[in-house]
């Protein structure tokens, strides 16, 4: 009654989750962590930056202040180079070395003035510093350099003039060079200020993000992580009660979410547990009921024994399970199209009688026949006017279901229930594979009858071929003899007469022998599969029987073959052995047998021969050599026969690896 609305709801629940799961990325657990620890490195990156910058710009002011003190350092020497030069006697190497110095305050300056990103080098960009070194240029290019070049180039007193003049702009000169290094160390130590400062700020954001980060992890994830461990040790003591608060929008609400389903779920499947157990438990032996009997259907089907057995067998045991109140088997006659009854089981004499056998098309079970179908017919919704034997023998349910075997329809069988009876969609399945053993089983026998026909077929044409080779040429021969012998005796030829009756006597000699021969063959079988025993019993009879020295070697390792191969190369043995005995006129003959990776059977006597050339081209009318081909087939060996008059005959028989089978 209320399964639609439980179905609805439970489809309303999951529609809600699965909406749940879209959430806005904003809200997203993953995005709240990402966004605050890119936050945390951008800042970290831009206080980084600028601590690179201000000691970049640091390192340059720095090469600034050693290249603007070495200005001051390089003028005294200057000073000191052209006072020598105008105090002491003309010296080159002086000379030489004042123009150095020029030129390495000029390179100074320069360097100065350009900057060098590499060192790096450059001057701090403040307008005072600029405005100084402008001045320290200036005076460098207007004053100092033109002094300095004019008392190298000039002698004598023009020279001591020009030093005196000299000597007070270099002291002005070294002043404002003065005056511009602090300046470029007072921007020095600002910028150590502000880098300090920066790195105080780097160590605070660490400790900030470090607190901050750790807050987050608790405030995001430990604290629902605890919340949702606590809950799930509150369900595992079986506390279905616990629920767990939803109060963010991000992964682990949904999870909350999901966990209060949960324990909503459990609670109510616990409620129901023992209902739940008493339904599978109900469902696993019905289960077990049904491998029961499908394994005693098929184990019992396996057995040999007549078709009306395993119809009864059957009947009885499904009936048993399905507590039927009659059933029988009926197998198909497809050339009459008639269905005979092989078995019932619970059915009136006078039922039985009147459906012994059914055609089909008729009745109900004819009808579902004929349509090949199931049916499971409730007799009471029948008109009474054509009410059926089965209803009034007090039957109300009727079910038919069809006998297969390889999709050949083979008949069917049926159940009869007194009480109305539905079966169930497993309880059908069940049955369609009950009727497939049950076909695989009629099958079964009809292909070992045809089989066991046709084994005796295929011997009794060997053994009349066996026949026609012995007894009947034996028999001719004595017709013809008794023929010639009635025309003596009315023609008074006693003298024929005489010459005829031994020929009589050795001609029944020969079939007397040949027919024990052939009763003896017969009679003979494998002894316990062994076929080397087998083969020498045959051996020592035909020693005995013939006088003809006889012997047999055998060389077995390989595996053994099945009995019915075994059989066909002793027939084979047998037949060599006949034909030595009524043709060849052999002393000896060897038989040996080598059984290892092929099998190799040779049997060579020391007779008169014959022409073998002859033989293949008559093989038809030898009987003997016929039927050992035929047999040699029957195994997929290969017979060969080899012989010349005079030299005796050879029979190899063999059977390499490929095609042997093993038992």
């Amino acid at each position: 009654m209320n399964a639609m609305p439980l179905r609805a709801a439970a489809w309303r629940e999951e529609r809600a989750v699965a909406l749940d799961a879209l959430l806005p990325d904003r809200q997203k657990l993953s995005t709240k962590i990402v966004g605050a620890l890119l936050a945390f490195l951008a800042l970290a990156l831009l206080v980084i930056g600028m601590t690179l910058y201000l000691s970049w710009q640091l390192e340059g002011s720095a090469a600034a202040i050693n290249d603007t003190g070495s200005v001051r350092m390089n003028s005294y020497r200057l000073t000191l180079l052209l006072t020598r030069l105008v105090n002491e006697p003309p010296q080159s190497a002086i000379h030489a070395l004042a123009e150095q110095q020029l030129h390495a305050l000029d390179t100074t300056l320069g360097q100065l003035a350009l900057g060098d990103p590499q060192r790096p080098l450059f001057l701090p960009p403040t307008s005072d510093i600029r405005a100084g070194f402008k001045a320290v240029t200036g005076q460098w290019q207007q004053t100092i350099r033109p002094l300095a070049r004019a008392i190298l180039q000039q002698q004598g007193t023009i020279r001591q003039s020009s030093l005196r003049d000299f000597q007070p702009q270099v002291e002005r000169f070294v002043g404002q060079t003065d005056a511009l290094v602090q300046l470029i160390e007072r921007y020095s130590e600002q910028r150590i200020f502000w880098m300090r400062a920066s790195q105080l700020a780097l160590i605070a954001m660490a400790l900030i993000g470090t607190v901050s980060i750790i807050y987050l992890m608790f405030a995001l994830i430990i604290d629902p992580v605890s919340r949702l461990h606590e809950g799930m040790y509150r369900m595992r003591e079986k506390d279905f009660e616990v629920r767990l608060p939803v109060e963010s929008g991000d992964e682990f609400s949904q999870l909350a979410q999901g966990f209060n389903q949960m324990a909503d779920r459990l609670q109510a499947l616990y409620g129901n547990l023992e209902s739940l157990v008493k339904t599978k438990t109900a469902a696993l032996e019905d289960q077990n009921r049904e491998l029961a009997l499908l394994y005693d259907a098929a184990a019992f089907l396996q057995c040999p024994q007549p078709v009306e057995a395993v119809c009864e067998g059957f009947m009885q045991r499904i009936s048993q399970y399905f507590q039927a109140d009659g059933g029988s088997v009926r197998v198909l006659d497809a050339s009459c199209s008639n269905l005979h009854m092989l078995a019932h089981h619970g059915l009136s004499s006078s039922l039985v009688e009147q459906e012994q056998c059914l055609k089909v098309g008729d009745c109900l079970c004819g009808a579902a026949v004929e349509q090949k179908m199931m049916m499971v017919q409730d007799l009471q919704r029948i008109d009474p006017a054509s009410q059926l034997q089965c209803h009034r023998d007090g039957f109300v349910t009727v079910s038919v279901f069809h006998v297969y075997a390889h999709r050949q329809h083979l008949g069917f069988f049926n159940l009869h229930f007194r009480k109305q009876k539905m079966f169930s969609p497993s309880e059908k399945a069940l049955l369609e594979t009950l009727g497939q053993l049950l076909g695989n089983a009629i099958e079964n026998l009809r292909l070992g009858a045809r089989e066991r026909e046709m084994a005796v077929l295929e011997e009794r044409n060997l053994v009349a071929q066996g026949l026609h080779d012995s007894i009947a040429q034996g028999l001719n021969y004595l017709n013809l003899q008794v023929q010639m012998l009635d025309e003596s005796l009315r023609d008074g030829k006693f003298d024929d007469v005489t010459a005829i009756v031994p020929a009589l006597r050795a001609g029944v000699q020969e079939s007397y022998e040949d027919v024990r021969e052939l009763l003896l063959n017969f009679r003979v079988g494998l002894a316990e599969g062994n076929l080397v025993t087998s083969l020498e019993s045959t051996v020592d009879k035909f020693r005995h029987q013939t006088g003809i020295a006889a012997e047999l070697v055998a060389d077995v390792d390989g595996a053994p073959f099945p009995r019915e191969r075994q059989l066909q190369v002793l027939f084979i043995v047998q037949e060599a052995l006949s034909n030595v005995r009524k043709h060849a006129m052999a002393s000896r003959v060897d038989i040996r047998l080598e059984d290892r990776h092929d099998f190799v059977l040779t049997i060579r006597d020391n007779g008169t021969g014959f022409d073998a050339n002859l033989l293949m081209e008559q093989s038809e009318s030898h009987v003997g050599i016929y039927i050992m081909r035929e047999r040699a087939q029957r195994i997929n060996a290969s017979l060969t026969v080899t012989s010349a008059p005079g030299i005796g005959t050879t029979v190899i028989l063999q059977l390499p690896h490929e095609q042997r089978r093993a038992a």
